[in-house]
């Protein structure tokens, strides 16, 4: 018994400790500033593909509208020596 409260009270103390260091205000810092034995610091690069905008979308024109074709009436008439009585076309 005497092993297991003493892995508990490690194991508390422990948990208190790493509360204390989360819970502890620290100063706010960027990470390109104030860097101890460093002078010059340099962001991150980043290598990534280009990111082109998609091409400008084209409709195309709305189809022209021919109105149907009109019947139109062929008077009676002679063709040759047949004589051809009036009718729509």
């Amino acid at each position: 018994m005497v092993r297991y409260r003493r892995l508990s009270a490690v194991l508390l103390l422990a948990g208190l400790a790493g509360v204390a260091v989360v819970a502890l205000p620290g100063k706010a810092e960027a990470w390109w500033c104030c860097r101890v034995g460093v002078g010059i610091a340099l962001p991150p690069v980043v290598v990534a593909p280009p990111v082109y905008a998609p091409p400008p979308v084209y409709y195309a024109p709305p189809p022209a509208y021919y109105p149907p074709p009109r019947r139109v009436w062929v008077p009676p008439h002679w063709q040759g020596s047949v004589w051809v009585p009036g009718h729509w076309a």
